[in-house]
């Protein structure tokens, strides 16, 4: 049975992933419009009112503004924890009670033949998660709006067939640019997100525990770019002797455009 995954969107400005297994469809957090998501979804070849259900990270509303309409567009479920849904509930507008699913933070659901574990991580939101997704023998982890990446988190995300990584800011970008002191140091702050040199370390660990492919994610518009993330990635890799292409797949996940429409047999 084949995976096939795409980021349709990543970044400040709306995330969106997708994830089907031929039989289940599903969203990882829905922060585009309903009309982008269903656009971009038609774009890979998919129509939307075959999804599944929508998994929520958290509650900011670049994770899930499109959440709502889709569901009642198209009669879909959304899952989250008990305390984003409480943050995020009044945000949505009205959901069916049915459509209504809560899940436990570290706790194993299954939607058809696809298993979802949603993973506590380290962001300024109510319960935050990142998610292990796997089919069979097919593992994809997502490790997006995290402050930090502790052994844990590695453990839980390492074996993945690919790995939806943040890579969200340079450092020196950020210290020098117009955000004002206190957006800096949320940002910089352990419940922030991840920085390139963050993500670069972080890869470096994970090659140890067989992950062979990096999708770099919500990527700043205005503290980064994608060849400056990709060129500080592949500094650190260099200096421990991993070669991009050979050891090692690194791709970007855009703010304005799907990725590359990955299929994994399993």
């Amino acid at each position: 049975m084949k995976v096939q995954f795409c980021s349709l969107a990543s970044g400040s400005s709306g995330n969106c992933h997708f994830i089907s297994n031929g039989e289940e469809h599903l969203l990882v957090d829905a922060g585009l419009s309903g009309k982008k998501i269903q656009s971009k979804l038609q774009e890979i070849g998919f129509e939307p009112n075959k999804l599944t259900g929508i998994f929520i990270s958290h509650e900011h509303n670049d994770h899930i503004c499109g959440a709502g309409i889709l569901s009642r567009r198209f009669d879909i479920p959304i899952y989250a924890n008990e305390a984003t849904w409480q943050a995020m509930e009044s945000k949505l507008g009205s959901i069916k009670q049915e459509n209504i699913k809560i899940f436990k933070t570290e706790t194993t659901l299954h939607v058809g033949n696809l298993q979802i574990t949603p993973y506590s991580i380290s962001h300024d939101a109510a319960d935050p998660v990142g998610f292990v997704l796997k089919n069979k023998t097919v593992k994809i982890s997502i490790a997006t709006d995290l402050g930090h990446i502790n052994q844990g988190i590695l453990d839980k995300i390492g074996d993945s067939h690919l790995v939806v990584l943040e890579s969200n800011h340079d450092e020196d970008m950020l210290k020098a640019g117009n955000y004002p002191y206190y957006l800096k140091r949320r940002i910089l702050s352990d419940h922030g997100h991840l920085s390139n040199e963050a993500a670069g370390n972080a890869i470096v660990d994970l090659m140890k525990m067989n992950v062979k492919n990096i999708l770099l994610a919500h990527l700043s518009k205005e503290n980064n770019f994608p060849e400056l993330a990709i060129m500080t990635v592949k500094s650190i890799l260099d200096s421990h002797k991993i070669n991009i292409g050979k050891d090692i797949s690194i791709d970007l996940a855009h703010r304005d455009k799907a990725s590359h429409l990955y299929a994994f047999e399993g």
